[in-house]
């Protein structure tokens, strides 16, 4: 994929989350785009949804649906964990 696409996917990825965030940042949370690499998208989560055993639908039926149907370069989307 050229670096011109990609940049312009990053972008429409990071709007999409920016409609997202109002919501998980009412829960205490916050998403952060991390990368856009081989159609998928790599976030991290910080504040309560680190620990909240309901991040993984936040992330599946939110998040990755969310984008998904925004972006159709777009395969899945994968939590990055806290060092």
């Amino acid at each position: 994929m050229p670096q011109a696409d990609n940049f312009e996917i990053i972008v429409q990825i990071q709007q999409a989350l920016d409609e997202i965030q109002p919501y998980i940042e009412s829960h205490g949370g916050r998403v952060e785009l991390v990368e856009f690499k081989d159609s998928i998208v790599y976030v991290k989560f910080y504040g309560t949804c680190v620990q909240c055993p309901l991040s993984f639908y936040t992330l599946t039926y939110g998040i990755e649906r969310q984008l998904k149907a925004k972006i159709s370069a777009i395969s899945r989307v994968e939590v990055v964990e806290e060092d």
